[in-house]
């Protein structure tokens, strides 16, 4: 839909999209940034700073702007702890202090432990729908690609110590410079900054070795700026025109407030932002940390919520808002939130008009190549993790017994089978979990009126084809009425019978979704 077309959306990222238009002006192109250091796996906290840059982005392009979608791999940050995730701890602890990039992948996968890193996620960004620009910075380092950027930072010393001396409690000291060095005698950073000479010459002193050396700005890959100089530096080169930032960066004094200034230090003016809000994790234990090794990782999203429900997670909400990602029961209602909103797009539920705009806006940006024309097919996730529990986790029985699945339909609806045995498998509670007995395997002994119940309740599921979910519900109150057993107490057998446990499924919808070739065998085990 074009934009003149489309009514005006209150979507935060639509709203961030014309902020950008109207602060930066019109351009021929916008560039949206984002980056992560690859201090170990990369985590779903670091995940909501990408997705909201591509959410921007994309909003920008339905505009009609040109965009550019930049992400900087900050691999050449220095590795300052072993994340206790990772293999080889010792080997890794003989690495601290050196370049990121030089650590060795002790998994022998990759040529380094940040490439490791990142290529975990640059092959699932796909998935959910981004697929920015990459760029490394080891690479632009070591090929000396900001020379004249930290030649700039250089010539600007006092200046750019005047503006991060504004929001320090300790002042820098006068022999502060704007770029450390790592020792290209042990590759650490523990080195020292001696002089320069007013050009490209910079003068260190190594001090493991006490070695003094002079680099050439121009050909050297040791001399790099420190966060709060590097970042506008890349900010006036890449002429980034918006980058998001977590809570912690944009503190009164965090890095966004020192950057925003130094940025013209290098003729730059700083990008338009949102800061955004930290991510729990509901049903699973750890706080989020690459450097700890304690994280989540995309991929352990993707293995619990398609790549639509995870973008919705973030589509709906605010970014400066704190929120869950679930694991445990909440799960279920993740999903139906997400159904309804997929009903209300495809006009199957009516909702007011102002709202109904709301969620088809949050639709559209939920998907990651666009709405399909057809709906996709939809099966509550609770019907369906009782569904692939009565077929033993077969994803191929469950999708066979559905009604009118089409084939284009098949891919989403596997998926969303996948991810709901996963989580049944992995994070469900021990009582929603149940797998059918085999006839063989039930122990469990009637007396003589519980046998004259369930024989009577086995006529009625011989006629299942008869009876819809509401009359079977009823046949099975009246076998209890019939037979002087209370309701709840012909519950418990049932279940025990038929899953070994004392609660299950609503038992008329169990037997209907199982069907008498599977029931039928069972009960007749203890007749």
């Amino acid at each position: 839909m074009s934009e003149n077309k489309r009514p005006k959306s209150v979507h935060w990222a639509d709203i961030n999209a014309d902020k950008i238009i109207r602060e930066k002006g019109e351009k021929e192109l916008y560039t949206c940034a984002s980056g992560v250091t690859p201090s170990g796996t990369v985590h779903i906290g670091n995940f909501r700073e990408i997705i909201s840059v591509e959410l921007v982005a994309r909003a920008l392009r339905e505009k009609g702007r040109q965009v550019r979608f930049i992400f900087s791999w900050d691999e050449y940050d220095v590795f300052r702890k072993v994340p206790k995730n990772m293999p080889d701890q010792q080997l890794l602890e003989t690495y601290l202090r050196k370049p990121i990039t030089i650590v060795p992948d002790t998994t022998g996968t990759y040529e380094n432990y940040a490439r490791a890193n990142e290529k975990v996620l640059e092959d699932l960004l796909p998935v959910v729908g981004v697929e920015p620009e990459y760029i490394y910075q080891a690479e632009r380092y070591r090929s000396s690609a900001y020379a004249q950027g930290i030649r700039t930072a250089l010539e600007h010393r006092q200046e750019i110590r005047a503006m991060l001396n504004e929001h320090r409690t300790h002042p820098l000291p006068e022999g502060w410079w704007p770029v450390s060095v790592f020792s290209t005698f042990t590759d650490k950073d523990t080195t020292t900054v001696l002089d320069w000479d007013g050009a490209w010459g910079v003068t260190y002193r190594c001090e493991e070795t006490g070695n003094v050396e002079t680099l050439d700005l121009r050909d050297t890959s040791a001399v790099k700026l420190p966060w709060r100089v590097d970042w506008p530096m890349r900010w006036a080169l890449e002429g980034v025109d918006f980058e998001p930032a977590g809570k912690d960066h944009h503190s009164e004094g965090g890095s966004f407030d020192t950057s925003k200034h130094v940025v013209r230090v290098f003729g730059g003016e700083p990008p338009v932002t949102f800061q955004y809000d930290f991510i729990r994790i509901k049903g699973r234990g750890g706080k989020i940390s690459s450097s700890s090794g304690e994280v989540i990782s995309l991929k352990d999203v993707l293995e619990i919520y398609s790549p639509e429900i995870i973008r919705y997670l973030f589509v709906s909400t605010r970014p400066n808002t704190e929120f869950a990602i679930s694991f445990d029961l909440d799960v279920l209602k993740i999903y139906e939130d997400y159904d309804k909103c997929e009903r209300v797009y495809y006009g199957m539920q009516e909702i007011s008009e102002k709202k109904r705009e709301k969620e088809r806006r949050i639709y559209e940006l939920s998907q990651v190549h666009g709405a399909a024309d057809e709906m996709p097919y939809q099966v509550a996730l609770r019907h369906l993790c009782n569904m692939l529990q009565s077929n033993s986790g077969d994803i191929d029985a469950v999708i066979s017994s559905l009604p009118d699945v089409s084939e284009s339909q098949i891919p989403k609806l596997r998926n969303r089978c996948e991810c709901a045995w996963n989580w049944i498998t992995a994070f469900a509670p021990e009582d929603f979990r149940f797998s059918l007995n085999r006839p063989e395997d039930v122990t469990i002994v009637l007396d003589d009126s519980q046998k004259a119940a369930f024989t009577a309740l086995a006529r009625e599921i011989e006629k299942i084809d008869e009876h819809t979910e509401k009359s079977m519900a009823e046949a099975v109150y009246a076998v209890a009425h019939d037979h002087g057993i209370e309701p709840a107490d012909l519950f418990t057998t049932a279940y025990q019978i038929l899953v070994g446990k004392e609660k299950g499924p609503r038992l008329a919808g169990f037997i209907m979704l199982c069907g008498k070739d599977k029931i039928l065998p069972i009960l007749q085990a203890v007749l």
